[in-house]
């Protein structure tokens, strides 16, 4: 699919997220203790990505439901494919992406969905980091950013460690928090030194040290020392 062809979510998914997001915020709340803060920076209006951590499975479907309109998820291809995942997946919908190949078809289809006014969900690190400390963006979010000048929401996610849902299960109600930051553009690839992968990577980076700014000191990793531009 080319990026001029129009995204459209499909009927069956368009019901699914009317039945699972209300679903998904009431079990966060029976096994957990929820807490967000950041709303009034959600933009009211508008195509926009939501950039997020990713240490675990539970912070997609933690933001998926909390989030005030349905985001339009990018995730990997193998969740459509895993028993456990794929039904959710498939009833809820979104955009998989081969993350060991330059998937440029799933690329396409977010950029007709940011410029159809989708709210595309994406983990700039690619994969989980399994444990609190961010690792380095790969490229993928400047280079969506720079094909649709679509702004970028920061969101760090704290509490949804591996063992997020043993402990909910055990009773504990476990903490998870949602931080949500300002919204930012970044700077045009062209104003920026050296070569594009490089100025890529720069971008990336900045997207990642505003998620860092959002999140406990455990949780920034690699972007511990990466100044969030104001």
């Amino acid at each position: 699919m080319g990026d001029q062809a129009a995204y459209r979510v499909k009927v069956v998914n368009q019901i699914g997220r009317w039945l699972l997001r209300p679903l998904g915020r009431l079990l966060y709340r029976i096994l957990a203790k929820p807490e967000i803060d950041g709303l009034e920076n959600v933009p009211k209006e508008g195509s926009y990505l939501i950039a997020i951590n990713h240490v675990s499975i539970f912070e997609p479907p933690f933001v998926i439901p909390f989030w005030p309109v349905p985001p339009e998820p990018l995730g990997a291809a193998e969740v459509w494919r895993e028993p456990d995942k794929a039904l959710l997946a498939k009833f809820y919908g979104g955009i998989p992406i081969d993350r060991d190949a330059y998937d440029r078809q799933a690329l396409d289809r977010v950029v007709a969905a940011i410029r159809g006014g989708a709210r595309v969900l994406i983990a700039p690190e690619g994969r989980l980091s399994r444990i609190p400390g961010l690792r380095r963006a790969k490229l993928g979010i400047a280079y969506l950013a720079e094909r649709t000048n679509a702004a970028i929401v920061p969101v760090g996610v704290s509490g949804a460690t591996q063992n997020f849902l043993t402990r909910a299960l055990q009773g504990q109600k476990p903490v998870i928090r949602m931080k949500i930051g300002r919204p930012f553009t970044l700077p045009p690839i062209s104003a920026l030194e050296g070569s594009r992968k490089e100025a890529y990577q720069q971008n990336a980076d900045r997207v990642m040290a505003r998620i860092a700014a959002l999140l406990p000191s455990e949780y920034k990793g690699y972007y511990a020392d990466f100044p969030a531009d104001d």
